[in-house]
């Protein structure tokens, strides 16, 4: 039985190993549990949130090696599978919520900066 069991374990040690390996592939914007990170895009602070009468409002930066039209793509490709729906090239929608992507100046690092806030 004890054979058995170490058997079954071994077998089902790159099920664990791939959905670890998955898990870890997705990461998310910090105060935005449900809103990925791009790759090549880091968040090195926290992010600024408080709750208002109309919703919450949460903004964060996220910095790295990429360029404008890479986070661009991958925002439009991976938010309209989680429910959101694109609106401008920068602005997306979902259940009474916006969120906007805002660009800094071309320089070494691109800097992006999100902004949740209740839709208007």
């Amino acid at each position: 039985m004890l054979r058995r069991s170490l058997l079954c374990s071994l077998a089902l040690l790159p099920l664990g190993l791939a959905s670890r390996g998955a898990v870890a592939q997705h990461r998310y914007l910090a105060g935005m549990e449900d809103v990925p990170l791009a790759p090549a895009l880091a968040t090195p602070e926290p992010p600024f949130s408080f709750d208002s009468p109309q919703g919450r409002i949460v903004i964060t930066y996220a910095k790295g090696a990429t360029d404008r039209a890479s986070v661009l793509a991958f925002y439009a490709t991976s938010l309209p599978q989680l429910g959101w729906r694109r609106e401008e090239e920068t602005l997306f929608r979902r259940e009474g919520e916006s969120l906007r992507l805002e660009f800094g100046r071309p320089a070494r690092e691109l800097t992006v900066r999100f902004t949740l806030a209740p839709a208007l």
